[in-house]
């Protein structure tokens, strides 16, 4: 007697069909690369980590971006009702005036990511391009008195910051587009020491690459002894740490120059706007040994009292 199941088969929805197609479709590549070589290129110094967000701790473009779509959302709620077209023809205005800051955030997050992100973040800039057009034409014709036809333009560019919203979700949530690439490193991390080699494994100055409980782990060695330890994948997006430069007590990511502090992990330099996971380290009879960084007061004794018993801990 035949105990096989059969299940139902699951047909993939042909949204994310379209989405799928979109990230592998190359014919715009070409656009791309110029309009990302015309983002990197602007002369936006120290503010260009401003708008990546990197001192908020996330990309600001998403908090930028409330202003435009509730201004707007509002507007087509007045809308809604008889007499209300002025209030309403204000809201539009203000969410017009929004969407260039908002989309100067966005477009400098876009100019650092990986090219499937970037396609579906180009349709995601002509979806909410398109959106100002027509909310530029709504407000043209409410200030003529045009006001129907104004709101069907209101109506129409919703639609569109619509879809703008929903590759912008695709772009964040399935993409991970803007996510920290580096949190699941507490969560995977055991507690205690971890040695990882013998002090000789590792080159002064030189990046090394280890792993700890299947985590990739960037060491390097200073060349007076003491021993660094960073979670290897940037929080950027993912990229190796210990294929990149050292210089001056810091680690510069290969794929998209975010910068991080050796010492304690410390984002100096976007776009990567969260901070490496840290590791304490120490040397037992020539042997190298980390553990992930904890915060506790309590630990941070604990860590002194093994130091007097044989091991030197090597922490900020």
């Amino acid at each position: 007697m035949s105990t096989r199941r059969h299940h139902p088969r699951v047909r993939q929805n042909r949204l994310l069909r379209l989405l799928d197609r979109l990230e592998r479709e190359p014919r715009a590549d070409p656009l791309i690369d110029l309009l990302g070589r015309a983002v990197r290129a602007l002369p936006l110094g120290r503010g260009r980590d401003a708008l990546h967000g990197r001192g908020l701790g996330h990309p600001v473009h998403p908090l930028m971006v409330q202003v435009p779509i509730g201004s707007w959302l509002s507007a087509a709620v007045l809308d809604l009702r008889p007499g209300r077209s002025r209030e309403a023809g204000l809201l539009v205005a203000v969410g017009l005036a929004a969407a260039t800051p908002a989309a100067l955030t966005g477009s400098v997050d876009w100019a650092e990511l990986h090219r499937q992100q970037q396609r579906v973040g180009l349709a995601h800039a002509l979806s909410n391009t398109t959106a100002v057009a027509l909310y530029a034409a709504s407000l043209a014709c409410r200030v003529r008195g045009r006001t129907g036809r104004g709101r069907t333009y209101g109506f129409l560019g919703l639609t569109a910051v619509g879809v703008g919203g929903m590759l912008g979700g695709h772009l964040a949530y399935r993409q991970a587009s803007g996510a920290n690439h580096a949190e699941e490193v507490p969560h995977l991390v055991t507690e205690g020491w971890h040695r990882i080699g013998t002090v000789d494994e590792f080159p002064a100055g030189r990046p090394v690459r280890r792993s700890v409980d299947d985590v990739p782990v960037l060491v390097v060695r200073e060349t007076g002894g003491t021993v660094h330890a960073l979670a290897d994948r940037c929080s950027h997006l993912a990229g190796p740490l210990s294929e990149g430069t050292v210089d001056d007590g810091c680690v510069r990511c290969p794929w998209h120059g975010s910068v991080f502090r050796l010492s304690d992990g410390w984002n100096v330099r976007g776009p990567a706007t969260a901070p490496q996971p840290a590791f304490d380290t120490r040397v037992v009879d020539g042997h190298v040994e980390v553990r992930l960084r904890r915060q506790d007061r309590a630990e941070r004794a604990s860590d002194d009292r093994e130091a007097d018993r044989g091991g030197s801990v090597m922490a900020p």
